[in-house]
């Protein structure tokens, strides 16, 4: 009851994140929570936004709101959707589970990492809503071709290659506490989860910990497994645009690029056959000191926006943020953190109440500024400072 309570209470993404700290160890808080080195495009993500003010019309008669939009060939009854994260049953034991489920409830779409905890398979045939498969780039390339076609006999619509992490961010909140895959916790995070009793009870009363995308070609037991490992040893750090554009060729589908920063990549992008980018700086987590996408986004938009679908991520907390990215014109905003900390924090529930705020916040926002569709928004509707 003191949860169900605790959850009514929360009403903005600093309210779930304030829970979520509440409920897990500090290890895996901060892996959630962290950004790299000095954590200055963490923040500076956010402050992107409050650099643009929206400008309102009035008088539009706005009483039925329509925010459905097409991103990549999927109908998505809202204008953002769950991001592919990794290791979401760490955070809750229904991880990826309960973000599908949200997800499908709100009619929007979802994805699926590598390294998720619940295989694409069962979320594919549990959920109709659109699936995005989130894969990096491996030295093995047979391992990469077996990837792609699991996924396609899966049935997933959109492959999501990330190309912004051919090796791990320097994240130094999890250097201080040793969070990896398997755990090498120093005192100061074994001391967290002392304290946190009731992740762990949760933890070893479900079902065990896995990575199933994974488990066939990698042996996640040995300190060569870690994450940091796994970056380090399995990714291959000479990908270039041959080796994309031959994937892009195998998958013969919705192709999108995550982590693509420069309109001459975007431009690239289309080229070789993508069909979407998403400008994504990896939620400040890869280079520290690199660019905003929001910044960013108008720059791509005017290189390749005709070409392709760009999208945008990193730094959303508000209905307002994904207002002003796509009154620039990018076609769907990207959510990470904004579910994982609700996830956290009471799981399927957490979730959903979190995107139906977000839902909520739009529907207002959009009233607010005179408009009853996406495509009315413009940047006539924004100012700079």
């Amino acid at each position: 009851m003191r949860l169900v309570t605790r959850l009514s209470q929360c009403n903005n993404f600093h309210d779930f994140r304030a829970l979520a700290r509440l409920r897990l160890p500090g290890p895996i808080f901060n892996y959630i929570d962290g950004g790299a080195d000095d954590e200055t495009t963490y923040r500076e993500n956010t402050r992107a936004f409050e650099r643009c003010d929206l400008l309102p019309s009035v008088l539009r008669g706005v009483k039925d709101i329509d925010m459905s939009v097409t991103v990549m060939g999927q109908k998505l009854a809202m204008p953002f959707y769950c991001s592919p994260t990794a290791l979401q049953r760490l955070f809750h034991h229904e991880g990826e589970r309960a973000v599908a489920a949200a997800a499908e409830k709100y009619g929007t779409m979802f994805g699926v990492s590598s390294l998720g905890t619940v295989s694409l398979e069962e979320l594919r045939r549990k959920h109709t809503n659109p699936q995005v498969y989130q894969f990096y780039f491996h030295r093995d390339r047979g391992l990469n071709r077996a990837m792609m076609q699991r996924a396609k006999d899966a049935g997933v619509e959109v492959m999501m290659l990330t190309v912004d992490s051919i090796t791990g961010g320097n994240r130094e909140r999890d250097l201080r506490t040793g969070f990896s895959i398997p755990f090498k916790l120093t005192m100061g995070g074994m001391i967290q989860f002392a304290i946190k009793p009731m992740w762990g009870i949760n933890y070893v009363t479900h079902e065990k910990f896995r990575l199933p995308q994974l488990e066939e070609h990698v042996d996640m037991s040995g300190g060569a497994s870690s994450i940091g490992g796994y970056f380090s040893n399995m990714l291959d750090p000479s990908m270039n645009w041959d080796d994309v554009a031959e994937m892009v060729d195998q998958w013969g589908g919705q192709f999108c690029l995550k982590g693509v920063m420069t309109a001459a990549d975007a431009r690239r992008a289309a080229e070789i056959g993508c069909t979407g980018v998403v400008l994504s700086n990896h939620g400040g987590r890869q280079l520290d000191g690199s660019r905003t996408p929001f910044d960013q986004l108008k720059e791509v938009l005017d290189a390749a926006g005709d070409r392709l679908d760009v999208l945008m991520d990193s730094g959303v907390q508000r209905g307002t943020h994904v207002l002003k990215a796509l009154s620039l014109g990018a076609k769907a905003v990207g959510l990470g953190r904004f579910y994982l900390y609700p996830l956290a924090a009471a799981g399927q529930a957490g979730v959903e109440r979190a995107l139906g705020l977000m839902r909520a916040e739009i529907e207002r926002g959009m009233r607010l500024m005179g408009v009853t569709s996406i495509s009315q928004l413009s940047p006539d509707n924004l100012r700079f400072r």
